[in-house]
């Protein structure tokens, strides 16, 4: 029994110092999509800030492929100490009910924070001639097969919201995958593909460029930085989707460093600097508890669930 308290009583006494100590090494900040893609800025805003914040260095790490699971496995390989982080998505949450064997399972993962949540952009190439989303929908019904969308996988929410589209507009179109949104937007450019339900930091600058169409977004209101472009439900079409950003750990990872993380973070999040750099592209800055944070992840996984189910989607 006194062997037990003792024990008890290093760990306790521990804790505090652990997280007085910390950081002890530079940060990782693993993203599972390419450099400069929707994720990506933010990532590198908050790598530059937290790096300032808790006086050492922040990288940023860019682990494309498998739909993001690639940067989820590096960061729950690697010791539990809050030195590695993940710039998690819906696809961390997804990627457990997705595959077979996602080689991890939900309660690997613990939330630090939201950092942002938007709605989609449908995103058309100049080459398509529509100029609205009811013309859009005409146009796919009179070129079966001949129109195709990219998105970042089988499970990815470009997907999954093409297909809901398909089923209620009456839509017909071919998926293409790529590994990150930047590519697929060269490709809408070019002509090569033709549209993609996409995160509005992608969209923006090339849209004010009228080097893409936007013809709707998933959101329930209208874009402030595209005020004239209409939702879905303006468009005809019963449909609102939403995605967000956040900044997670693996379990086990010390409660001191997560609620420090927290903090700091959401002394980031809630800057005006940080607002200004996703609000004006259709984001919105929210920070969150951890708690909080982790029930959305939850949900997220629980809500795709069925629509895995429906579709027939599974992968090895």
């Amino acid at each position: 029994m006194r062997l037990l308290f003792a024990i008890c009583t290093v760990i306790a006494l521990g804790a505090p110092s652990f997280a007085e100590d910390y950081p002890t090494r530079p940060l990782r900040i693993v993203l599972g999509f390419t450099a400069g893609g929707p994720t990506d800025i933010p990532a590198r805003f908050l790598a530059e800030r937290l790096s300032a914040s808790l006086g050492k260095p922040v990288v940023v790490e860019n682990k494309p492929g498998a739909g993001a699971l690639l940067a989820a496995l590096d960061v729950l390989s690697r010791p539990r100490d809050g030195h590695d982080l993940l710039l998690c998505t819906y696809f961390d949450a997804v990627n457990t009910v997705l595959y077979r064997n996602p080689k991890y399972k939900l309660s690997d993962l613990v939330g630090i924070t939201l950092i942002a949540r938007y709605s989609y952009a449908v995103v058309v190439s100049p080459a398509i001639p529509a100029q609205t989303f009811r013309e859009l929908v005409d146009y796919t019904k009179a070129n079966p097969n001949r129109v195709n969308y990219g998105n970042l996988g089988a499970g990815s929410t470009q997907n999954l919201l093409a297909k809901k589209l398909e089923k209620i507009a009456g839509m017909h179109m071919t998926p293409i995958p790529f590994k990150g949104t930047p590519e697929v937007m060269q490709e809408l450019i070019a002509g090569r593909t033709h549209i993609m339900i996409s995160p509005p930091l992608a969209v923006v600058p090339l849209y004010e460029t009228k080097q893409v169409k936007v013809l709707a977004v998933t959101g329930a209101e209208r874009m402030t930085s595209m005020p004239e472009v209409p939702t879905l439900k303006e468009s005809g079409i019963p449909l609102v989707a939403y995605a967000w950003l956040g900044v997670c750990a693996g379990s086990g990872t010390p409660a001191p460093v997560i609620d420090l993380l927290n903090s700091k973070v959401g002394e980031i999040v809630n800057s005006a600097e940080y607002r200004a750099l996703v609000e004006k592209s259709g984001s919105v800055a929210i920070s969150s508890t951890p708690q909080a944070f982790q029930e959305v992840i939850e949900q997220t996984a629980n809500d795709a669930a069925p629509i895995f189910r429906e579709y027939g989607i599974q992968l090895d």
